[in-house]
């Protein structure tokens, strides 16, 4: 965590556009049917991993140094790093008056963060004007740190459709928490979060919307691994 910081710090001072994608089993598995995907993340300044068994399969193949960067607890380190340093934050994505309420509950927890600015955009497909509009907007707000919430994989491709049309910004995916810093969606414990056990969580609180991600996807990823070999240095 401590190196995502300060390389996104250091973009946003140094006036780069960038986006992070911060990866879970389903982002890796929806890449696997996109192949369009694969060249977001190649393409992405940052790809953290999110979710223990990425970081646990990592460290199998030797990477010793890999640990979990999920989204929710990046919103909250860079938020407190950035109190002060004059870095303002915009909010994109969520269900009408989640971004605000995000916003809100942010500024109350870290006093002095920047707001740049919150909007929602509309669940279907937006017309070039409608996002040409909200672009301007946030262009406007000089935002440094723009978090998307948009779902996977609509805000993979949202970032990397903008991150050319936001100068100066860094474009950061972080889906569910938008939610979970709303009050919508209360997180899992944090021994669900170290025991890879986040997922039960998340499946009991939104089964309707989860149950493909964890009980189709989740097993065709482990498939997916075994066939490829767990041999380490992979």
């Amino acid at each position: 965590m401590p190196q995502a910081i300060s390389m996104i710090l250091s973009w946003v001072k140094g006036g780069q556009s960038q986006y992070i994608c911060v990866r879970d089993v389903h982002g890796i598995m929806r890449a696997q049917e996109e192949g369009e995907l694969v060249e977001i993340h190649d393409r992405a300044g940052l790809v953290t991993p999110d979710g223990m068994p990425l970081v646990w399969l990592a460290r199998w193949r030797g990477h010793d140094h890999v640990s979990r960067v999920c989204g929710a607890d990046l919103v909250a380190e860079l938020c407190a790093a950035s109190v002060d340093r004059g870095i303002g934050h915009y909010f994109y994505g969520g269900k009408p008056g989640v971004a605000e309420r995000m916003a809100a509950a942010l500024v109350e927890r870290f006093p002095g963060l920047e707001v740049a600015g919150t909007n929602t955009p509309p669940f279907g497909p937006m017309s070039n004007e409608e996002d040409t509009a909200h672009t301007t907007e946030i262009v406007a707000s000089g935002a440094g740190v723009v978090w998307v919430g948009l779902s996977t994989p609509k805000q993979e491709y949202w970032m990397r459709d903008h991150v050319g049309r936001i100068p100066g910004a860094t474009l950061i995916g972080v889906g569910a928490a938008f939610d979970f810093y709303a009050g919508d969606v209360k997180r899992a414990p944090g021994w669900m979060h170290r025991s890879g056990l986040e997922w039960l969580h998340r499946l009991a609180s939104e089964p309707r919307r989860l149950w493909r991600r964890y009980l189709v996807l989740a097993p065709k990823f482990v498939l997916m691994v075994s066939r490829r070999g767990f041999g380490r240095g992979v």
